[in-house]
C-alpha cells in the first residue's frame, strides 16, 4: 500500500452482474450494441445516497455500488473509473486529483492529495528554451516534458484502504466492462475529439484510439476502448503496483522519454525525463483540510498543493462582513462584491501558494478573518480595483495596505472533472480529478488505452514578474499548484449540508465560490445555483462573463462602475449533493454546460 500516501451506455443495467462476481473477470462482451444510456437529469431527490457527475454511465456505476451496500468512497472510486472511460479527455489513470471525505461516524473531514509530481530531475528551467525563454504553452502541453507521475490509482488505493468497504477489483469491474463493450458517443465527446484532432493525428496510438477509421467518431456511434479494458483488468488482478513499478509503469516511462510521433509530423514534441524511480517513489499525502466559518457554517476545502481551499476560503472571509442576501443586496452589487473578493484572493494566491514541501505557505494567515478584513477594506461599492493587484502579507496584515509589486495570474488549462457522492450512513465525498488540458498531453500510452496528463504545465514557466517571488516554479518531485476546489460544508453540529466542486482550471475557484454564495446568500436551490450564469475574475485586467451575463444589462451597469469584461462561452461544470432538512439527499449537476450533467439517487422520492 502506498502511504496515505464521455458518454453514454447503461452501466446500471450491467453493474449488478459485474459487481456480484467480485474480482472475477466480467462476462464476455455481447455481440449486440450496448443498451441505451440511463436518462440524464440535472437534479434528483431521494434516499439511500446520491451521485452527481458529468456522465450518466459514471453516475449509474456509483449508484449501483450504493445499492449493493457500498459507501460513498466506494461509489466515488467506481464513478471515477467509469469517467476514465467516458471522459478520457478530462480524467483517467494517467492523471491525478484531490479527494475530500466526510466521515459520518466521527463527523470529521479528511483529505487526500493525489496530485501529480514532477520528475526528480526537474528544476525551474523545465519549460525554458536553451536561451532562457519560456516555451509556448502549446509546445509545453503537447510533450513528454509536461507529464507528471500519475496520482489517481494511488488515490483510489489510499481512499479505499482508509474508508472503503469494497475492493478495488470489484469497483473497477463495471468500468472495465464499459471500456470493452463501449458507450454511445454524444455531441460533447465528438466536439472534444474534434478540438484535439490535429494533436491526436500526430500520435499513432491516440489516432488509432480516438479517430477510429481515421475519422471523428459520429454522434450515436459506439466507442470502445479494449486497451483500457485490459489495463483495468491488470489493475484488478495485480493492484496499482503495475502502474508504479510494473509493466504499465515501464510503458509510461518509455512513452514520456520517447514520445511516439508519426512519421512526417511537423510538430515539435519534446521528450520528458520521467523515470521508473519517479513512479516507484510516488505517494499520496494526507492533508489537514482548510476550514473557514461562513454564515454559521463550516466550509472545508483542499489545502496546498491545491490553492482551492485557501482561495475560496479567503474570498468567503472577505465577503463575510457584507450582507449578500437578495433582500439587502442587488444582483449588481452582489456580482461587484463577488468579483472584487475573487480578484483580491487571487492576488494573494499567486504570491503565497505552492507545494508546501517546497514553500512556506502561510495557510493559517491566508484563512484568518483579520487578514481578510485587512484586504476587504480595499473594496468599495463605487469603484473597481485594478489588476494585476499586489498581494497582501498574511503574516503581517495591514488594513488597506497597497502591497508591493504585483504579478498577473499565469495561464492554467480549463479542463478536469468533478464528482460528488453520499451514502445512507451520511458519508460524503467531493472528488476532483484531471489530466489537465482537454486531452491532456495528447499522448496515449501505446497498448494501454489512456492519455497521459500535461499537469506540469500548471507550474509557472517563468515568474510572471521577476520582482515578485513565485512559489509555483518547477522543482524535483514538486507538485504543481492546482485550483481544484472539492468542498464540503457542515452545519454547527458537524453534519453535512452541501458538497460540491467543478472542473475549469483557475475558474474552478470562482465557480465553487459563486455556487456556494448562490446557495447560502442568494437562497437559490442547488441546481439553480449551479445553472446560474457565471463570472470569473482571477486578478486579470478583465473579468470573464458567460453569454447570459455578457449580453445583459448587468454588464452595462458594472462597466459604468469601471469593470472590464470579456466573453467566455462556458465556465466550469459543477456537481454537488445536498442533505435536505428531512434527511433526503439532493444531487445536482449542470443543466446545459458540457451537454448537461447526471444527478442520481438510490431511491427517488415518490
Amino acid at each position: 500500500m502506498r502511504r496515505s500516501t464521455v458518454r453514454n451506455t447503461s452501466l446500471a443495467a450491467v453493474a449488478a452482474t459485474v459487481l456480484s462476481v467480485g474480482a472475477a473477470a466480467p462476462p464476455a462482451a455481447p455481440a449486440t450494441a450496448p443498451p441505451a444510456a440511463p436518462a440524464k437529469s440535472p437534479v434528483a431527490v431521494g434516499y439511500g445516497g446520491a451521485v452527481a457527475s458529468v456522465d450518466p454511465d459514471a453516475s449509474a456505476a456509483g449508484i449501483e455500488v450504493l445499492r449493493r451496500g457500498g459507501n460513498a468512497v466506494d461509489a466515488a472510486v467506481a464513478t471515477a473509473a467509469a469517467l476514465g472511460v467516458t471522459e478520457p479527455y478530462s480524467a483517467g489513470i494517467g492523471g491525478g486529483g484531490y479527494f475530500v471525505h466526510y466521515d459520518a461516524r466521527t463527523r470529521t473531514v479528511r483529505t487526500i492529495d493525489g496530485r501529480e509530481t514532477a520528475p526528480r530531475s526537474a528544476d525551474a528551467s523545465l519549460f525554458l528554451d536553451d536561451d532562457g525563454t519560456p516555451l509556448p504553452f502549446e509546445e509545453g502541453m503537447t510533450s513528454g516534458l509536461s507529464v507528471g507521475t500519475p496520482g489517481t490509482p494511488a488515490t483510489w488505493e489510499a481512499a479505499l484502504d482508509a474508508w472503503g468497504t469494497k475492493s478495488l477489483p470489484e469497483l473497477l469491474a463495471p468500468a472495465e466492462r464499459l471500456a470493452r463493450d463501449g458507450f454511445t458517443v454524444d455531441a460533447t465527446f465528438r466536439a472534444q475529439t474534434a478540438a484535439n484532432e490535429a494533436r491526436f493525428r500526430d500520435f499513432p496510438a491516440s489516432a488509432q484510439l480516438f479517430l477510429p477509421g481515421g475519422r471523428l467518431p459520429e454522434v450515436g456511434s459506439v466507442f470502445k476502448n479494449p486497451d483500457l479494458a485490459r489495463t483495468y483488468g491488470k489493475l484488478r488482478r495485480h493492484g496499482t503496483k503495475v502502474l508504479y513499478r510494473g509493466e504499465v509503469a515501464r510503458d509510461i516511462v518509455r512513452t514520456v522519454q520517447d514520445p511516439p510521433v508519426r512519421d512526417g509530423a511537423t510538430r515539435t514534441v519534446r521528450a520528458g525525463d520521467l523515470k521508473m524511480r519517479d513512479l516507484a517513489a510516488y505517494e499520496t499525502v494526507w492533508r489537514k483540510p482548510t476550514k473557514v466559518a461562513y454564515r454559521g457554517l463550516d466550509v472545508y476545502g483542499m489545502a496546498p498543493s491545491s490553492s482551492g481551499g485557501t482561495t475560496v476560503g479567503e474570498a468567503l472571509n472577505i465577503l463575510e462582513r457584507t450582507d449578500l442576501s437578495p433582500a439587502r443586496t442587488s444582483q449588481e452589487r452582489y456580482l461587484h462584491r463577488f468579483i472584487e473578493a475573487s480578484r483580491v484572493a487571487f492576488a494573494d494566491r499567486g504570491r503565497w501558494v505552492g507545494d508546501p514541501a517546497f514553500e512556506d505557505v502561510p495557510v493559517k494567515g491566508l484563512l484568518s478573518q483579520r487578514f481578510a478584513d485587512a484586504r476587504a477594506c480595499l473594496i468599495r461599492d463605487d469603484a473597481v480595483l485594478t489588476s494585476p493587484l499586489a498581494p497582501g502579507d498574511p503574516r503581517h496584515p495591514a488594513p488597506c495596505a497597497a502591497g508591493a509589486a504585483a504579478a498577473p495570474t499565469t495561464y492554467e488549462g480549463e479542463n478536469t472533472t468533478h464528482l460528488t457522492t453520499s451514502d445512507k450512513w451520511g458519508n460524503v465525498v467531493a472528488y476532483t480529478l484531471t489530466i489537465e488540458s482537454t486531452g491532456g498531453s495528447g499522448i496515449t500510452v501505446p497498448g494501454r488505452g489512456f492519455l497521459l496528463n500535461n499537469e506540469l504545465t500548471d507550474f509557472s514557466f517563468a515568474p510572471a514578474n521577476p520582482a515578485v517571488h513565485d512559489p509555483n516554479l518547477p522543482g524535483p518531485g514538486k507538485r504543481p499548484r492546482s485550483s481544484m476546489s472539492p468542498t464540503i460544508v457542515l452545519d454547527r453540529h458537524d453534519r453535512p449540508v452541501l458538497a460540491l466542486g467543478s472542473p475549469g482550471g483557475a475558474t474552478i475557484v470562482t465557480t465553487v465560490l459563486q455556487t456556494l454564495t448562490g446557495v447560502v446568500d442568494r437562497k437559490l436551490p442547488l441546481v439553480e445555483a449551479i445553472a446560474a450564469p457565471r463570472a470569473s475574475q482571477r486578478n486579470q485586467t478583465t473579468t470573464e462573463l458567460e453569454p447570459a451575463l455578457y449580453g445583459s444589462g448587468l454588464r452595462t451597469a458594472l462597466e459604468a462602475l469601471g469593470h472590464r469584461f470579456r466573453e467566455n462561452p462556458e465556465i466550469g461544470a459543477a456537481t454537488g449533493v445536498q442533505r435536505l432538512p428531512d434527511g433526503r439527499w439532493l444531487a445536482a449537476a449542470e443543466k446545459t454546460r458540457r451537454g448537461g450533467g447526471s444527478a442520481m439517487v438510490v431511491r427517488p422520492a415518490g
